[in-house]
């Protein structure tokens, strides 16, 4: 397993040198970033389609990602892929410390705890001010808003049962819709906001992941949508040559058939 990590970083770094490939040669940090991204919304969509064949391929793409950053850092005298792997095996251990040393714990809650402890100590270390602080600012909003929440409740600032965030819920609604009165775009798009995160939290309470939630609702409306327009090609008619009326009615038959 050793020698094939290795095989696989001596690769990249051969494509990065003298004689080696010149787009590779030309990649840097800000250009890996989005095959980066790509490889792990790949990922997730072949965990989701439970594909395992597409799932070792596609972690096999990320790993080339990790191993290149760590190839161009390398090359700036900042770190090399042993240091990764080095202080990712150093968290690993120092944050459970449960298994690897004498803390004893009860269940899955301490455990995220003593995790969320550690973390803020080793942001001291760090100099990071805040808890939230290592929140990354690009990540999709409604899983961003998830893990805030979750850091949030860690620490014990959480509803105390399912009905708080259902109520609050209603509270932002009727707050919205006040904005909507005022005519200030500024206002509804602020309470707009609030609303989104409200689904979040409520969406926590109940154990649903609000990314796939609507990713879900988003493929339903597509397959619903698809069938209008296959039910107007028999009428040998068009999307754009129809009426709401008529899109309406086989809307409607679409539900009951999707």
């Amino acid at each position: 397993m050793i020698n094939e990590f290795e095989n696989l970083v001596n690769t990249i770094k051969r494509l990065r040198g003298k004689n080696g490939c010149p787009w590779d040669k030309k990649q840097n940090f800000k250009s890996i970033i989005e095959p980066l991204v790509e490889e792990s919304y790949e990922i997730i969509d072949a965990i989701n389609l439970k594909n395992y064949s597409l799932l070792k391929e596609e972690l096999g793409d990320l790993l080339i990602q990790i191993i290149f950053l760590s190839r161009l850092a390398e090359e700036k005298k900042r770190f090399n892929i042993l240091d990764v792997i080095r202080g990712a095996k150093e968290k690993l251990i120092r944050r459970h410390p449960h298994i690897f040393g004498d803390i004893k714990v009860k269940g899955t809650k301490q455990v995220l705890e003593n995790w969320e402890r550690i973390k803020k100590t080793e942001k001291e270390d760090k100099k990071e001010k805040y808890s939230l602080g290592d929140v990354p600012s690009v990540l999709p909003s409604l899983l961003k808003a998830k893990k805030i929440q979750n850091k949030a409740s860690r620490f014990g600032f959480d509803w105390g049962n399912k009905e708080g965030p259902v109520n609050k819920l209603k509270e932002e609604i009727e707050e919205f819709l006040q904005a909507v009165e005022t005519d200030k775009k500024r206002k509804v798009e602020d309470e707009m906001g609030d609303i989104f995160f409200s689904l979040v939290n409520i969406a926590r309470f109940y154990h649903i992941n609000p990314e796939e939630s609507l990713n879900k609702t988003i493929k339903k409306f597509i397959k619903r949508f698809n069938f209008i327009e296959r039910a107007l090609e028999k009428k040998g008619k068009s999307i754009t040559d129809s009426n709401l009326e008529e899109m309406d009615f086989y809307w409607e038959k679409a539900k009951k058939h999707i």
